[in-house]
């Protein structure tokens, strides 16, 4: 099983960041896939998801407008497209696969697999 999240970094607030999972197409081809974060003293949160077909996503109402999930199947990788970054995004994000319970995927419990993170920093 192999979900590899990067792209994250320091970035001011207002900025842009483009986060990629790459996952394997035997495992999450055709399973709902979505992004997590984690800020520190915080509990991990459901940031933005989307079914493998690619046709339905969801958004945290904190992101919405703001951030745009989107897959690849062909090239097997997951974005999150980060805009008007605020210092309150400042996470570790994390991509999970293959969503086990209803969509759409707001808690962590609810995604079997998940990747190592990448630490978005959002300076002020």
């Amino acid at each position: 099983v192999q979900l590899q999240a990067s792209g994250g970094g320091l970035v001011q607030a207002g900025g842009s960041l483009r986060l990629s999972c790459a996952y394997s197409w035997r495992t999450f081809g055709r399973k709902h896939m979505a992004w997590f974060r984690q800020a520190p003293g915080k509990e991990r949160e459901s940031v933005a998801a989307i079914k493998w077909t690619g046709d339905s996503t969801y958004y945290a109402d904190s992101v919405k407008g703001r951030f745009t999930i989107s897959r690849d199947n062909a090239e097997t990788m997951m974005y999150l497209q980060m805009g008007s970054l605020k210092p309150e995004d400042t996470a570790v994000y994390y991509c999970a696969g293959d969503l086990q319970g209803p969509w759409p995927p707001t808690q962590p419990a609810g995604m079997e697999y998940w990747g190592k993170g990448t630490q978005v920093t959002v300076s002020s």
